[in-house]
């Protein structure tokens, strides 16, 4: 994973340095804590799935082109069989698919997540990144903090919301949470 890590920070820095923009710049226009965005180019942390949408929005890239290096390719439709989406690893107690990971320039970037039932005992990790995000609960239970406020969702429950607010999850219970997520 560090390697991952590493890998994606020094393309996403050289989309910057081709274009010739300051670290600092780019977080600011982007809305970025500039600590926060050194210490991800850096690779001391990894990048956070939306924060990645924006830089791959604010180069014009997929979004699989900064976390692969490959070129996705599909324009008219993209099928992600069950069981087949690329597992897009990006914090410990969440696991990431990318389920449109090979079309190219999507509009928005659908995952299905599942946060593992060891989340309930641990604090709600809060990000924030430009843009908006739409979750549905598919099974388990959800507890959402936007923004100082939580919310608790079931299968078939939904959230839209603007991601430049605080905003985290964790799993309620003994059960994964399995959630759809679009960042937009």
């Amino acid at each position: 994973m560090k390697e991952d890590v590493k890998e994606i920070a020094a393309r996403v820095k050289v989309l910057r340095e081709i274009e010739e923009i300051s670290a600092e710049s780019l977080a600011k226009e982007l809305g970025f804590d500039p600590a926060e965005y050194a210490s991800w180019e850096a690779a001391e942390k990894d990048f956070p799935v939306g924060a990645l949408v924006e830089i791959a929005s604010r180069y014009n890239v997929d979004l699989s082109e900064l976390i692969s290096g490959a070129a996705s390719k599909l324009k008219t439709f993209c099928v992600t069989r069950a069981g087949q989406a690329p597992e897009v690893s990006r914090r410990p107690m969440y696991g990431y698919w990318n389920l449109a990971y090979y079309f190219h320039h999507k509009k928005a970037e659908p995952f299905l997540v599942e946060a593992s039932p060891e989340t309930e005992s641990k604090p709600i990790s809060l990000n924030t990144h430009p843009g908006q995000e739409f979750d549905y609960v598919l099974e388990g239970r959800l507890l959402v903090s936007i923004s100082g406020h939580e919310i608790e969702l079931g299968p078939g429950d939904c959230v839209y919301y603007d991601s430049g607010e605080p905003h985290g999850m964790k799993a309620l219970g003994e059960k994964a949470a399995r959630f759809l997520a679009f960042v937009f």
